[in-house]
């Protein structure tokens, strides 16, 4: 599937060339985020700096955001870099809305909020980056990896979790959102849903022989792009490494075979 215009801009005139058969490695790099789930702003410079060559997207999440503040953003955005912001803000929709736009003049790439804050919350959000010239993509985050059917019945959902999932995504779309985190088992179901601009991104990515850790609903890394995902979130199979570099080219390459014409 491949990434909307908006997050891989290309321009091409009446008089360009035909555009040349995309390189399935190119591909992939475009398509990898690497999860910073690390402590402080030092052991992300210094993950960043073994991937330099390698990886072009890196999510920075709560972990790292706590600790380090937005100054962590801007080594890695005056480099180059893609961000995904993924803070997953859920609060009444006066408040999501500020920190949204706070985060957009991060000058951050993609951000998250919970689908779970409700259509009053979605729409507050997505209203909060009208009018800005380069928008970040905005994500719903449906249901965490992290969660199985004994973990939502635990808190009071009865729904299986491709079941809250849908039931999520069709609320984020109706509010105007077209982007959502998902797990690896939903995202066939919400590229049907969503379409070809639907921009969907896939945690719980585990290759071949990774451990699973605290995840529950995982897939590897080919099998997630066969269904559709836009993107792929991956930590630590590639941060815990011995080699991260390493690491992350394999994954590439197995991202690079599912992604040939």
């Amino acid at each position: 599937m491949p990434i909307p215009e908006r997050l891989n801009p290309t321009f091409v005139t009446a008089r360009s060339p035909a555009p040349r058969r995309p390189d399935p490695m190119e591909e992939a790099r475009k398509r990898l985020i690497v999860a910073l789930d690390v402590p402080d702003a030092a052991s992300a410079v210094a993950l960043v700096n073994q991937l330099e060559n390698t990886c072009r997207w890196f999510k920075v999440g709560l972990e790292l955001f706590v600790a380090a503040g937005p100054a962590v953003l801007d080594p890695l955005l005056k480099r180059g870099h893609s961000i995904f912001l993924d803070l997953k803000f859920h609060d009444i929709p006066n408040t999501v809305a500020a920190a949204v736009r706070s985060a957009a003049a991060l000058g951050v790439h993609m951000i998250t909020v919970h689908a779970a804050g409700g259509p009053a919350m979605l729409a507050a959000a997505r209203a909060a980056l009208d009018g800005l010239s380069d928008p970040p993509e905005l994500l719903a985050v449906t249901v965490l990896t992290s969660m199985d059917s004994a973990q939502m019945s635990a808190i009071g959902l009865e729904r299986s979790p491709a079941e809250q999932v849908e039931l999520l995504a069709r609320m984020g779309l109706a509010a105007g959102i077209r982007g959502f985190v998902c797990s690896p088992q939903e995202v066939a179901s919400l590229r049907a849903l969503t379409g070809p601009e639907g921009v969907l991104v896939v945690p719980g990515i585990r290759p071949a022989g990774a451990e699973i850790g605290d995840q529950k609903r995982i897939a590897t890394p080919a099998e997630a792009l066969r269904q559709g995902a836009s993107f792929l979130v991956v930590g630590r199979p590639i941060t815990q490494a011995s080699d991260p570099a390493e690491a992350a080219e394999a994954i590439l390459k197995e991202m690079a075979e599912a992604l040939e014409p």
